[in-house]
């Protein structure tokens, strides 16, 4: 057996790991690299964008730097099939259309300026074509029910916790070049236990042969959730009474809803005022359509919260509103009352949120909330890092509004987390990979499983890096 890492090593983005095994390849996960635009136009259209070496794909969940890569596979030869759970499926049949209006979008603004120049124009990654096409090789599975995907190798997908769908994979593999039989365990992302809407991650207390591992938060610790909600209660207040309006940059799938029905919460206890919410995001619309779709993704207090709301809807209240239009989107940049808007990218590198940041970011009585982890050399990084100008739009703004980070909302497992889900195995990995993590945390969670919990061969690999078993 041999396991190749084509993304997420020594970083968080472009998760591609590939498994050669019984004369078969079987990809796990093909996300989008995401970062320094020319370092990820390049990364992105790389060998293994190659669709015809891989005969099967399991994707973990559909967070795009997991999945964004699946059409530029198909579109070059791919024509396996995909194992994920039917919420990934479904959640993956509008992100992945959004991400193709993105890499269409982007590319135009590009060859306008190459046209003019005399240079080669470029094309998208892939189109909204190209996403159609591939959505016909997605084959959802439920949790917990076992697959024979190829001769001698069979899937099982459990609750990961992370977001709507997300499992762990696990891989049991009859290797017939080594006679032996293995445990390939891939996380995925880990959840968090206690985060609501959806369940706690799944504890493997049979442990695995082999482990392939992520480590985002493997150096730090989150705030217990409720800590959170309590800050949310604050910072909602003290906004309103400075007159100003809280901005929200927040990822559409997950993040969002979460926010959303954590302002749900609030509201019917009565501890924030009758303030008006908006969720300016076309795709965060959608995705929370697919959310309702799937009750059997929901944790116990959602399914409680529902039985007794007087909305029936985890999502949906007397002050949150959802954009329908552009026009709509607008009109909330001269909204001259206190609100709330909620809207992507969570980043804040594209999207409308940078429009509301544009006219809201030199006000000292707005608030920009800050809830997900922000990537380097992004506009959000620039925000946290108490930059006093940024550019938006290519124009320069003073960075007067309030900055707050509230870190409990996040869906990764924090370091005490992660230790935990390793140290619940009663039988330890022969071979751990650590991915998904920059170098730093990668290094800091492989020496905590090393001493604290007596895991061997703990391998931090490079991109392209290769390990036969």
């Amino acid at each position: 057996m041999r396991i190749t890492f084509h993304g997420a090593a020594k970083t968080v983005t472009g998760s591609q790991h590939i498994i050669d095994v019984n004369g078969y390849r079987i990809m796990l996960d093909c996300g989008l690299f995401q970062g320094k635009r020319k370092e990820a136009f390049e990364l992105n259209r790389k060998g293994v964008c190659d669709g015809t070496s891989v005969d099967v794909m399991v994707l973990s969940h559909a967070h795009i730097d997991h999945s964004g890569n699946i059409p530029c596979m198909v579109k070059n030869g791919f024509s396996g099939d995909i194992y994920c759970t039917s919420a990934t499926r479904d959640l993956c049949s509008i992100m992945l259309l959004d991400s193709a209006y993105i890499q269409e979008k982007d590319v135009f603004y590009v060859n306008k300026k190459r046209k003019k120049q005399g240079k080669n124009l470029f094309e998208p990654l892939y189109t909204k074509e190209d996403v159609v096409n591939a959505m016909q090789n997605f084959i959802g599975i439920s949790y917990n029910r076992k697959r024979e995907i190829v001769p001698g190798v069979n899937l099982t997908l459990v609750d990961a916790g992370h977001m709507l769908g997300s499992t762990h994979v696990i891989l049991d593999i009859n290797d017939k070049d080594s006679g032996r039989e293995y445990r390939l365990v891939f996380s995925g992302d880990i959840g968090r236990e206690g985060i609501p809407i959806i369940r706690n991650p799944t504890y493997l207390v049979e442990g695995a042969d082999i482990l392939i591992m992520e480590s985002t938060y493997g150096n730090r610790l989150h705030p217990p959730y409720p800590e959170s909600e309590k800050d949310m209660e604050r910072i909602v207040n003290s906004t309103y009474n400075r007159g100003g309006v809280l901005l929200i940059p927040a990822f559409a799938v997950g993040r969002t809803q979460q926010i959303v029905y954590a302002l749900h919460k609030l509201h019917d206890q009565g501890l924030i005022p009758n303030i008006p919410i908006y969720v300016d995001s076309p795709l965060a619309t959608n995705t929370t359509e697919i959310f309702r779709m799937h009750p059997e993704c929901y944790d116990s207090e959602m399914r409680d919260f529902l039985l007794n709301d007087n909305h029936s809807n985890a999502f949906g209240f007397d002050t949150l509103s959802f954009t329908e239009n552009v026009e709509q989107s607008k009109k909330l940049n001269t909204l001259n009352e206190p609100a709330v808007i909620i809207s992507a990218s969570g980043m804040m590198e594209g999207g409308r949120i940078l429009h509301h940041l544009r006219s809201r970011i030199s006000d000292s009585r707005n608030t920009i909330l800050i809830t997900g982890w922000q990537a380097p050399y992004t506009l959000g990084r620039r925000i946290v890092a108490k930059e006093p100008t940024v550019k938006i739009f290519g124009d320069e703004f003073p960075v007067k509004a309030n900055v707050e980070i509230i870190t409990g909302f996040s869906g990764h497992a924090d370091r005490d987390e992660l230790l935990a889900w390793a140290g619940a195995m009663q039988k330890k990995p022969e071979h751990t990979f650590i991915v998904h993590g920059e170098i730093e945390p990668a290094q800091a969670l492989a020496d905590s499983l090393q001493t604290g919990l007596g895991f061997k061969n703990i391998s931090i690999p490079d991109i392209d890096q290769t390990f036969d078993i």
